[in-house]
């Protein structure tokens, strides 16, 4: 992590900012400046960051926040909510629809926010067993509802349950109460598939994110065809289907929709 071992030397803050809900922006000017980044960790879309003193500083991106490293006299935005200054980097979050949130903590022990998150999906504790209990415990929920529960996907977004439903064949409103073992194993199978493939995938190469997310994900997926009204299942080449489960625009194959499985059993 750059600036490991700096001097935090200034601490900016939107004090109003919705991000900071629950914690005291003045405590975290208070405290960082002057101290020392320690070390920093990654979890799903949150990050920690640990200080001399000792301090903690937690950061959860949600759907819109990004964090960036940028030059030291990097000029402040109108939503770069919070900005930690060294002699040699600026750390920068930006959150234009303030989705994330910025949590801080002092003591020796890492706080409860922290240490009480979902292992990785990529970790060995992610189970199969593991998740099939998990759906049990919700068993009238819908799956894309539950997949975007962090409590035990951590990372999944809106896009990657809908990737994983897809390569799944998995109808995203069907009930998990439903789900045969069969679909769970390819449920459990395609969480870790593509989890693994987005952090290999999407960044590219280079050491920087590409400028537009869909730029190195291939056309064999679903994400680059779910954004626009007309686009079509990579497999099937029939028109995607698209709703609300959960409060959260969906996109399906028709080829897993039980409605239009119903009609074409009607009309044959």
């Amino acid at each position: 992590m750059a600036a490991t071992g700096a001097q935090v030397q200034a601490v900016e803050v939107h004090a109003r900012a919705k991000i900071f809900r629950g914690t005291d922006p003045a405590a975290i000017v208070r405290t960082l400046r002057g101290a020392t980044l320690c070390s920093s960790a990654t979890a799903a879309k949150q990050m920690m960051f640990r200080f001399s003193g000792p301090a903690w500083l937690g950061v959860h991106l949600g759907m819109s926040g990004d964090l960036s490293v940028q030059p030291p006299d990097f000029p402040a935005g109108k939503h770069d909510h919070l900005i930690l200054r060294t002699r040699t980097h600026a750390l920068v979050l930006e959150d234009p629809r303030m989705f994330g949130r910025v949590q801080f903590a002092v003591g020796r022990a890492a706080p409860l926010w922290w240490s009480s998150i979902a292992p990785a999906i990529l970790s060995p504790a992610f189970t199969q067993a593991a998740v099939a209990a998990f759906l049990r415990r919700r068993a009238r929920a819908p799956i894309k509802t539950v997949l975007l529960m962090q409590e035990r996907f951590p990372g999944v977004g809106n896009w990657m349950a809908d990737e994983i439903l897809w390569r799944a064949e998995i109808y995203p409103g069907r009930l998990c109460g439903l789900l045969t073992p069969a679909e769970i194993a390819r449920l459990w199978k395609e969480c870790r598939t593509v989890c693994r493939q987005a952090l290999a995938v999407i960044a590219g190469t280079g050491n920087s994110l590409p400028g537009h997310l869909n730029q190195h994900i291939p056309q064999t997926w679903l994400m680059p065809h779910r954004w626009s009204e007309g686009g079509k299942d990579p497999k099937t080449g029939e028109v995607l289907k698209r709703g609300t489960i959960g409060g959260r625009t969906t996109v399906w194959s028709p080829s897993v929709d039980p409605s239009a499985a119903k009609s074409r059993s009607k009309s044959s």
